[in-house]
């Protein structure tokens, strides 16, 4: 190789300026605030209508009601073939609620037997005698009734926890008023009628109770189970007007105000020397708020004592009718309310009910929300919210609700103007410095929700998201 060719190679590996990766350590770079992944559209906190409550308390006054609602009774399963029932969820049966001892509940439960029913096995027909009373541990029963001009109905679905044929208590010559098919195969718990009259006519505070549960169901009530006013209309001449007055419910439920804490951790040397161009402080509280306000969408969906999927009355919860969520369970669930201003849903089951709709050829239209669409049926929006769980896998819930005060709906509940407060309802307060040169802030946000009447929000459950097999 000749000298001209090696010097030209040296020169191009010789650099007439500086490289961009150098430049780079002496450049200020565009950078961005830091990113979470876990920040979510949290619609529920976004709908909810916030009634300030100053005292940290918030009291639910209600008229007097008089209808028991019918719960879902538990079960422990201690193999295939061994499932029983907890003794004290048997006070979800509207005869026994508020019945005080255990000791006849375990006795009750302990007569119950398991039967394993088929696809199609019927197990109690209309017209004929309640023999049995049955409690739903696994699968699905449909009720049908004989309609007026001889077509089959059906009426409802039973699922896991509901029971039928405690009924018979309230009735001179107690006949099935539907007949009880199963719509998958299942296991149903059973108690004949003479097992149960064994435990009656032994414990005189079983029959106390009983005796106290009739006289109570046979007061007069409006449709929605409250005390009935008495009111006079159409009538002619000079009878007598009734006399009435409205009585209230004497134990109204109340909702303390629940919160969500954390410290907050700065060292005093990244607070010194690394705030420019970011201020570390706020982008350090910018991100526990956010994940802050997620903690508490989930608390005001699944918290045992105040979420909504718990507190949600038994007699506003349906099942599917097959399964996924078809446009006939959507109206089921708008049915039980006046008026329905949203429903929630998990992303999945929204996705299933559009495969169901699809199979029908029907396009749900959408609907303008604070500035973006979101989809709806009957034009009620359908929000998405991740946060309702998703069970066994493929099973979910949706939610349909009717909000505010006015109309007597559900609230959320926060009380705003506390110390330091940061943001409504959540405030910020400085606890020190550690010896560790530690600057530590105690972040809090205060937060409840509230149903003001039983149908202000109804449950579709049982909701299958998978998708079919093509």
């Amino acid at each position: 190789m000749s000298i001209e060719a090696d010097f030209g190679s040296v020169q191009d590996s010789v650099r007439l300026s500086l490289s961009t990766a150098a430049a780079r350590n002496l450049a200020t770079t565009t950078k961005s605030a830091p990113q979470m992944r876990g920040i979510t559209s949290r619609w529920l906190l976004r709908q909810l209508p916030w009634v300030q409550v100053s005292g940290g308390t918030y009291r639910v006054n209600r008229r007097l009601s008089l209808a028991v609602g019918r719960g879902r009774v538990g079960f422990v399963q201690a193999g295939a073939d061994d499932v029983r029932i907890i003794p004290q969820t048997l006070r979800e049966v509207p005869a026994l609620r508020d019945f005080e001892d255990d000791a006849v509940l375990t006795e009750l439960a302990a007569r119950f037997t398991p039967r394993d029913v088929r696809s199609g096995e019927v197990l109690v027909e209309e017209g004929h005698p309640i023999e049995e009373v049955f409690i739903v541990a696994h699968g699905r029963i449909d009720r049908i009734s004989t309609g007026k001009y001889g077509d089959q109905k059906t009426l409802g679905v039973l699922a896991d926890g509901d029971h039928l044929g405690d009924e018979a208590l309230l009735q001179s010559d107690p006949l099935w008023t539907a007949t009880a098919r199963a719509a998958t195969a299942g296991t149903v718990l059973t108690l004949p009628w003479e097992s149960f009259l064994e435990v009656f006519n032994r414990s005189e505070e079983l029959r106390e109770h009983l005796r106290r549960f009739v006289a109570h169901s046979a007061r007069k009530v409006n449709a929605k189970g409250e005390v009935e006013v008495a009111v006079a209309a159409g009538h002619e001449g000079e009878p007598e007007v009734p006399g009435t007055f409205v009585d209230y419910d004497l134990a109204p439920r109340e909702y303390e105000l629940s919160l969500t804490q954390t410290i907050l951790r700065v060292h005093s040397r990244v607070a010194d020397l690394y705030n420019d161009p970011m201020n570390q402080l706020e982008q350090q509280l910018r991100l526990t708020v956010e994940e802050i306000r997620e903690r508490q969408e989930w608390e005001l969906l699944n918290n045992r004592d105040f979420g909504l999927l718990h507190n949600a009355d038994y007699d506003q919860r349906i099942t599917t009718w097959s399964g996924p969520p078809t446009p006939d369970d959507m109206d089921d669930l708008l049915a039980m309310r006046r008026g329905t201003d949203l429903f929630l849903a998990h992303p999945k089951a929204i996705t299933a009910f559009f495969r169901e709709c699809n199979k029908r050829g029907l396009a749900p239209e959408g609907t303008e929300v604070g500035g973006h669409r979101v989809p709806a049926w009957r034009g009620v929006p359908i929000f998405p919210c991740g946060k309702i769980p998703i069970t066994d896998g493929h099973t979910s819930a949706i939610l349909a609700m009717r909000t505010g005060e006015q109309d007597q709906g559900v609230i959320g509940l926060h009380q705003t103007g506390i110390p330091d407060e940061f943001e409504p309802s959540l405030n910020v307060r400085f606890m020190g410095i550690n010896d560790a040169a530690l600057i530590r802030y105690l972040v809090t946000a205060y937060y409840s929700v509230a149903v003001l009447v039983p149908d202000a929000i109804g449950i579709l459950e049982n909701v299958d998201i998978a998708a079919p097999r093509s």
